[in-house]
């Protein structure tokens, strides 16, 4: 949160639309893919400069032209101004702290939404900024960096003919908002994985690597929830909307869309009930099994009180001259046998006891 509004502060001052890159370079280069496709035919190719891109604004074919790395202020704003986008959207493009949301242009819509994705074996996660824009025949991605959760449509695109569904930019833009959805189930499945494991330790052996654990995924659902909550809004809005460019056949899909966005958000709310749950159950297993440790020694020194009442007793210094009453034992030939007998008698009768109580 601090670093967030760290980055931010940098746009203090500046006039609005005015394009300043917020956020980590997480690429050297922007790389640049384009499928370029009607009903029969496809073209995939990879662009050298962003002046390759501008000729397929104007293709009658669609045109998915995916940017990756948006910290090149100047390649932004080409391509922005070749495809007529408003300055706040590109400013939107480059604020990679930007909370996921839904714009309408003259002739183009724009979404932004966060795309979760496992750092490593450890069980964190990042995120990166998707911002979409797409026009009657072309559709635009930009992203942070390259790798992505878009290649199942990328295969949808090559293996279906004729492809009837992706020939309007409306859906494939639905498309593309559904894989960064469904990549957050993919998560979420791994999330309550952990959230199980947790849960087995701690019923068996609580430890301070367990309290680390619940930490960590107590703040990681805090973060999900902040970059999945707001897309409800986003899809809600581009359910509603009434675009020219939003076809009535896509609609049933967006809805479709809307109740898996909404499944999300109940499952991230359940786990982050979960992992409260989670801290309880730490707590209460350290407290059970202290309690289990003080019962013991417990036991052991009431054990031992007795013990220690006839050892500090028969350990005073009496002289057995004085009288037949001062410490008669003390002139027994088995009084060291007998001193250890009713020891051990004790003892013995008090584990006993503490046994028919229930109390070991």
């Amino acid at each position: 949160m601090t670093r967030f509004i760290k980055n931010h502060s940098k746009k203090a001052g500046l006039r609005p639309g005015e394009m300043t890159f917020i956020g980590d370079r997480k690429i050297e280069h922007p790389v640049i893919s384009i499928i370029d496709f009607d009903a029969e035919n496809l073209r995939e190719l990879k662009a050298d400069r962003i002046e390759d891109c501008l000729p397929f604004r104007d293709s009658s074919n669609i045109s998915w032209i995916d940017i990756s790395g948006v910290h090149d202020i100047e390649a932004i704003r080409k391509i922005g101004e070749h495809f007529k986008l408003h300055p706040l959207v590109l400013e939107d493009i480059v604020n990679t702290g930007l909370r996921p949301k839904f714009e309408e242009g003259d002739d183009y819509l724009f979404i932004s939404l966060k795309m979760i994705y496992k750092t490593g074996s450890d069980g964190d996660y990042g995120s990166e900024q998707v911002s979409i824009v797409f026009g009657e025949n072309f559709i635009l991605s930009f992203q942070e960096k390259e790798g992505d959760v878009f290649d199942p449509v990328r295969e949808r695109i090559r293996k279906t003919i004729p492809r009837v569904r992706f020939m309007k930019s409306d859906y494939l833009a639905h498309a593309l908002i559904d894989a960064v959805v469904d990549n957050y189930f993919h998560i979420l499945e791994d999330v309550g994985e952990r959230i199980e494991d947790i849960e087995e330790a701690l019923v068996d052996n609580p430890t301070a690597e367990d309290l680390s654990q619940i930490h960590n995924l107590k703040r990681e659902l805090i973060l999900m929830r902040r970059r999945v909550w707001p897309l409800r809004e986003v899809v809600g809005s581009l359910e509603r909307t009434e675009s020219r460019l939003i076809n009535q056949v896509t609609g049933p899909y967006i809805r479709d869309l809307y109740e898996h966005v909404i499944q999300v958000i109940d499952t991230v709310e359940t786990f982050r009930d979960m992992v409260s749950g989670l801290l309880d159950t730490y707590m209460s297993s350290v407290s059970n099994r202290m309690n289990e440790v003080m019962k013991v020694l417990t036991i052991i020194a009431t054990i031992f009180i007795p013990l220690g009442f006839l050892a500090g007793v028969y350990g005073m210094n009496f002289d057995r001259g004085a009288g037949s009453m001062n410490m008669p034992e003390l002139g027994l030939p088995f009084g060291y046998i007998g001193f250890w007998g009713i020891t051990l008698l004790i003892s013995g009768g008090l584990y006993l006891f503490f046994r028919r109580k229930g109390w070991l």
